[in-house]
């Protein structure tokens, strides 16, 4: 037992001494702000400062929108902070931060109106940010806003010679058409410039949805108050990446229904256009992918799940335990023929509730549906969680986070990778049940995914991992020299990745800049 001690010990401080190397702080949050919306344009990095500590007073004590015009990603090292000053702000090695929209500003950012044009909320949770250009220096800046209901702005900007954005025309998308969104999380922008905003849909269980004894049903409460009088949401219609067709002119959302309906952090389409990576956050998840029918249009393709199988033994390090991937196909759909089972709950409500009952998809049919016995695939696209491990998926993901790849870099094979967060390994990933039996690591881990030429992965390679967790080192639990709960990553032209935190084990939220191949 003593040399197994030993061994972890040394293996651990050989992780930390590796990360070192490879992973540089460049950016901290003011305190209580996690770090979102990252996105490069040009040499700008967009970054939000989400739900900071409204007590902090001065300039961050609302949520921010903003950006670093020629970010100088070889400043080096940025100090955590220490003066009271310092942890109330937004500093960096990159450069000056602007402040281009905080919650409330004009009268309209952040605020999320009912269906009838009641204002409901003011949120304070800016997640992503994706720019689309209308010019050389001008374009569109849509953000999402992460509540129940979701909202999402739309800023036109301006960049100056000198380097400064001006913002003008500000509005909040209507969602109404498709009976709004639930909780829009991080998100990306197609190849063929849309946004692409995720519903993140933490329900788990949708036999509990009109359940009015259920703990979270005033989580499903908002969205009857959103709908109006008379009209209890159809669980159905939320969980779906929502693609904003014609973003510089009417900005109307459309639910990709065939991409799967679960808790979506973001989805990144490759760039042959039909190819699409998926994450699932929340506990006990899957990793989907999602092939189109027709490059350029999500609307109908077929769905994937990860099998995974884990190298090493139980109880292996996350920060060098690699997950090999095997793809289940689960079904293929189109919105139309799926909308349609999706109008077969409309007018279920807490009325037709009763114990012991499910108004909904029972887990007999998503059983019946996995053995080849049902009717249609509409399991496969409404219960996507639960039918790809009724097909023999992995469904044991823990705070599955950001995954990105440089749309570029992937189409000349410069960068070929894509990267995924992982923001726990935990619970249902460290349980020593199942495909995944990893030792828990409370810090996170960021993974490295090798593209093919079909732009396929089958390999998750652990790259960067928090160590050392322990909360008596509270506010840091984990150490301040590396990841703390990794949440959105970007990855930029030459391969290095942004990694965004989204934690309480670090007094500061902290963006990082990983470069591959310094660790040993």
């Amino acid at each position: 037992m003593k040399k197994s001690i030993a061994v972890l010990l040394a293996a651990t401080a050989l992780t930390s001494a590796a990360q070192a190397e490879s992973l540089v702080r460049v950016l901290t949050a003011p305190l209580g702000a996690e770090i979102t919306g990252l996105y490069i344009r040009g040499g700008d990095l967009f970054a939000n400062m989400q739900h900071p500590d409204h007590e902090i007073g001065g300039t961050f004590a609302k949520a921010t929108v903003g950006v670093i015009s020629d970010a100088n990603f070889t400043a080096g090292e940025h100090a955590a902070p220490t003066s009271d000053d310092a942890k109330k702000s937004v500093t960096s090695s990159l450069g000056a931060y602007q402040v281009l929209l905080q919650e409330g500003d004009h009268g309209v950012v952040g605020l999320i109106k009912s269906k009838a044009g009641e204002d409901l909320l003011v949120s304070n949770d800016p997640d992503f940010n994706g720019f689309i250009a209308t010019g050389d220096n001008e374009g569109f800046l849509f953000t999402n806003w992460e509540n129940r209901p979701g909202g999402m702005s739309r800023a036109a900007l301006t960049r100056g010679a000198d380097g400064t954005w001006s913002v003008s025309d500000v509005k909040m998308l209507d969602f109404s058409a498709v009976d709004g969104t639930w909780v829009n999380c991080f998100g990306s922008v197609s190849p063929w410039n849309t946004p692409l905003t995720s519903e993140e849909l933490y329900f788990d269980d949708t036999a509990e949805w009109n359940n009015p004894e259920y703990k979270y049903i005033e989580d499903v409460a908002v969205l009857d108050t959103y709908l109006g009088e008379g009209v209890y949401p159809n669980p159905y219609k939320y969980g779906y990446i929502v693609e904003i067709t014609d973003p510089a002119g009417t900005a109307a959302p459309v639910k990709m229904l065939a991409m799967g309906r679960f808790s979506h952090e973001n989805a990144v389409v490759m760039p042959d256009q039909k190819t699409a990576y998926l994450s699932d956050d929340g506990t006990g998840t899957v990793f989907f992918k999602f092939v189109a029918d027709t490059a350029g249009d999500l609307s109908s393709g077929t769905l994937f799940a990860a099998k995974i199988t884990q190298d090493g033994p139980s109880g292996a390090a996350a920060a060098d335990t690699a997950l090999n991937i095997e793809w289940v196909e689960l079904a293929h759909g189109s919105n139309a023929e799926i909308g349609g089972w999706v109008a077969d709950y409309d007018g279920i409500s807490m009325a037709d509730h009763k114990a012991g009952e499910n108004n909904y998809i029972t887990d007999a049919e998503i059983a019946a549906w996995a053995a080849g016995e049902a009717a249609d695939n509409r399991v496969a696209f409404l219960e996507s969680r639960k039918a790809a491990v009724a097909k023999g998926a992995t469904g044991e993901f823990r705070k599955m986070e950001g995954v990105n790849i440089n749309l570029d870099g992937a189409a000349d094979g410069s960068v070929p990778f894509m990267y995924m967060a992982m923001s726990e390994v935990s619970k249902t990933m460290s349980d020593g049940e199942g495909d995944i039996q990893l030792a828990e690591n409370k810090c996170g881990a960021v993974y490295e995914m090798e593209l093919d030429a079909a732009f396929n992965v089958s390999r998750m390679t652990p790259v960067v991992a928090g160590f050392g967790y322990d909360d008596a080192n509270a506010p840091n639990a984990c150490p301040v020299e590396s990841v703390s709960n990794p949440d959105n990553v970007v990855v930029r032209r030459d391969g290095t990745v942004l990694i965004g935190e989204d934690t309480d084990g670090h007094e500061n939220n902290a963006l990082w800049l990983y470069t591959k191949g310094t660790q040993s």
